[in-house]
């Protein structure tokens, strides 16, 4: 086959006829999960796309469009990169176990596990601790391996027994037994972060670092190249406890204030899911959204606006813990799919096609 062929569109009927059984699996492990939140009393929630900001995450990347008042004036909103907004409202509002299934929208991403459009299910314990949204995700993964007959989640040759008990460790002990780099010495009992330590740590195990190259980008680096293709072998993975200038959301850890109450979910080395237990200062959440869009600015010269109706209502929000899992990616490894797009009914058009 001549490689510059282009592969026959998602819509041909042999191309169809191999991905439906992944399709019915899909269909089969939502139905599932709905029945799970049922018996534990969540309210399915259906939120918003539009939103007047996407998320203030310095690296996600937002589809912008613009509304039409009555009069013609223009107002600029955004395709929501998650529910989180909304979500933490309803809490606010009064509601107390919430789910979502919800379409996102993320710019700048597409791969074998990143699709512009894609499901995120996300749900939130008012008044509970995060530890359970951990037991969740372990019934959850169970329970989508049930739903589709299968023993193991799978992908690109690596295997996760959802059954097993699963490992937890935190971000720390994860840098030092995968990357041998003692993290924490570069966080300040306050959470303020030092460059040049974890700059020096970087280069002494061997990996590059360049002039510009912030805290931040430090850690993410040694995440991804050390810590990250050991997660989720054999049994799944919860990475717990990341240092609290990378869970701009979540709050401080009640043990050691240097790590906030952030964790997330590997099975076969992909990431599943990111939990927290919920930061509700909203001073403090601003001070954060601050920080982030000043490092937006820095390294893409753009910025997102603040939600201050997020702010005013998260002033008034009970305790909670919430978190995002992504379901597309949940039913490729309980499938045995290889790439996203297999797993969507009808996957966005190739850009320039």
């Amino acid at each position: 086959m001549n490689s510059s062929a282009k592969a026959s569109p998602w819509w041909t009927p042999s191309v169809h006829a191999d991905r439906r059984p992944f399709l019915i699996g899909r269909n089969a492990i939502q139905a599932a999960l709905r029945g799970f939140f049922a018996r534990e009393d969540f309210i399915e929630v259906d939120t918003a796309v539009l939103q007047v900001s996407p998320g203030n995450e310095a690296h996600l990347h937002a589809f912008a469009t613009e509304a039409l008042t009555t009069d013609g004036q223009k107002a600029p909103f955004y395709l929501h990169t998650s529910p989180e907004f909304a979500c933490k409202k309803l809490l606010t509002a009064g509601e107390e176990r919430i789910s979502c299934f919800a379409h996102v929208y993320r710019n700048r991403e597409r791969g074998p596990l990143h699709h512009p459009e894609f499901t995120m299910l996300e749900w939130y314990r008012a008044g509970e601790s995060y530890e359970s949204l951990m037991m969740d995700c372990v019934r959850i993964l169970a329970l989508a391996a049930e739903t589709v007959k299968t023993g193991k989640l799978a992908y690109r040759g690596g295997e996760s027994d959802p059954f097993a008990g699963p490992e937890r460790i935190s971000v720390a002990e994860a840098f030092q037994r995968h990357a041998g780099i003692d993290l924490l010495a570069s966080v300040a009992a306050d959470g303020s972060t030092d460059r040049d330590h974890l700059a020096a740590e970087t280069k002494r195990v061997g990996m590059r670092v360049a002039d510009d190259d912030g805290w931040a980008d430090l850690f993410s680096r040694v995440l991804v190249e050390k810590i990250e293709p050991h997660l989720g072998f054999g049994r799944i993975t919860i990475l717990d406890e990341y240092p609290v200038s990378e869970a701009a959301l979540a709050r401080p850890s009640a043990r050691d204030a240097r790590v906030a109450e952030r964790f997330e979910l590997y099975a076969c080395g992909v990431e599943l899911a990111n939990g927290f237990g919920e930061l509700t200062n909203a001073a403090e959440q601003r001070r954060r959204f601050e920080i982030e869009m000043a490092e937006k600015a820095r390294v893409y010269g753009e910025t997102y606006p603040i939600d201050e109706d997020f702010l005013a209502a998260l002033s008034l929000m009970p305790e909670a813990s919430g978190i995002a899992l992504g379901f597309d990616r949940l039913v490729m490894l309980a499938t045995g799919a290889s790439r996203i797009d297999q797993v969507l009914w009808a996957p966005v058009a190739e850009y320039g096609r």
